[in-house]
């Protein structure tokens, strides 16, 4: 009996790892193409894995696959290109999450941005759905780290209003904190702006900040949070941005954001035109789960 001999079909070959030189900052392939605006990391892992990614010519199912600033990614068969970095502040209207899509319909962020061509930007930072105010978004991932980093201690500025109107002693211990679930919660400062007899403005400024920060410590001292609007975020004020309008950030605003988070140089930041305000339409779209990628030729996931 002649013996049947069956032939495995070879595996597609892969790229090696870049040999990048002492200093040379790599990312994994998934992060690298959230780098060059294309999607956010999550549907650029999404992508890799369902085989959509090649890197120098061949294709690679592994989203922490190393690459270099330089290597050459394409996406369904079009190049992945860097894109140029973009700073741009935000007035979050009360009622948005803070995310691209959400399960259960409810206003999402990337709704304010869906007329915009733009390459995917982050929001630095959160504002929980009842929160408001300025809220930042960039891709320049070392200018948004540097600001969220609590170590560096950015203050963010937010005018919040209570029920009740705490006295000199109520805002001392906003001042001195609170211990609730294994946290510590403060405030850098706190002052009472103005007070109606049953509410009050409090301007509270936080140098770190942790989920649900303020309203969870104003409750722990017995005052109901009704209003909370983030006004400032190190130097740059909120100023009279409309509700749910955006607009780019000046060099000047991106490099004085850049020392007050102590980065002494900014690599990312290059001239960023100014652009007219958006303004948020009187019935904003829902998002659809679409990243305000940039339109043309650059690949998108």
């Amino acid at each position: 009996m002649r013996a049947r001999v069956i032939s495995a079909a070879m595996p597609a070959r892969v790229p090696r790892p870049p040999a990048g030189g002492p200093g040379t900052a790599r990312h994994g392939l998934a992060r690298e193409i959230a780098r060059r605006g294309a999607c956010s990391r999550s549907r650029a892992e999404a992508a890799v894995r369902a085989g959509r990614v090649r890197v120098e010519g061949r294709p690679v199912r592994d989203p922490q696959w190393p690459c270099l600033p330089q290597t050459a990614i394409e996406l369904d068969g079009m190049p992945v290109l860097p894109a140029p970095p973009v700073y741009l502040a935000l007035n979050k209207p009360r009622g948005v999450v803070t995310t691209a899509r959400d399960e259960r319909g409810r206003d999402a962020l990337y709704a304010l941005l869906a007329d915009a061509a733009l390459p995917w930007v982050a929001p630095v930072g959160r504002l929980d759905k009842a929160s408001e105010g300025l809220l930042l978004l960039s891709n320049d991932s070392v200018w948004a780290a540097a600001l969220t980093d609590p170590q560096r201690h950015v203050r963010k500025t937010y005018h919040v209003q209570v029920r009740g109107v705490p006295d000199a002693a109520a805002l001392a211990a906003l001042h001195a904190g609170v211990h609730d679930r294994g946290e510590h919660l403060a405030v850098a400062s706190a002052l009472l702006l103005r007070s109606g007899g049953r509410t009050a403005w409090l301007e509270c400024v936080l140098i770190e900040g942790r989920n649900r920060h303020l309203r969870r410590l104003l409750a722990a001292l017995g005052y109901e949070v009704r209003r909370l609007l983030r006004v400032a975020i190190g130097p740059l004020a909120l100023g009279h941005l409309p509700r749910g309008a955006w607009r780019r950030l000046g060099d000047g605003e991106v490099a004085a954001l850049a020392r007050a988070a102590g980065l002494t140089a900014n690599p990312g930041c290059v001239a960023s035109s100014p652009a007219a305000v958006r303004k948020w339409p009187a019935a904003a779209p829902r998002a659809r789960g679409r990243s305000p990628a940039g339109r043309g030729s650059r690949a998108r996931c």
